[in-house]
């Protein structure tokens, strides 16, 4: 069971970059994602979260209207498309993986510490 996160880089400001976690070992179909960022001194914090069962998404206040998550369930594929990007966006990107189901009557995604699988990160750096 396994994420893999890419797609990170350096950018300049007002760039786009889009974040790909894909699955390997189990099926995304039955998991919510998440995207979360730890900027360096920073805690890790969530970005951006898609449900299983009903593709409800999930966005931090400062990337709403500029980040896009989405789902690719034939290619077992979560993207996180990041428009406008400021310097404070830079931080390691995580994706993760949660069995609990939300979405419709429950409208947030779970907390961080139920997240079962997670990635190894991919860097974004943006500045010129």
């Amino acid at each position: 069971v396994q994420l893999v996160e890419s797609g990170g880089g350096l950018v300049q400001p007002g760039g786009s970059l889009r974040l790909s976690c894909a699955a390997s070992g189990f099926s995304f179909d039955h998991y919510a994602i998440g995207w979360f960022r730890q900027a360096p001194g920073k805690e890790r914090e969530e970005v951006s979260s898609v449900s299983s069962a009903d593709h409800s998404t999930h966005y931090l206040n400062s990337v709403k209207g500029r980040f896009t998550i989405f789902r690719d369930i034939a290619a077992n594929t979560v993207y996180l498309q990041m428009n406008l990007l400021k310097p404070e966006d830079t931080a390691v990107y995580y994706c993760a993986a949660t069995p609990i189901m939300w979405g419709g009557w429950v409208p947030t995604p779970p907390p961080e510490h139920d997240y079962t699988h997670w990635g190894q990160g991919t860097q974004v750096i943006v500045s010129s």
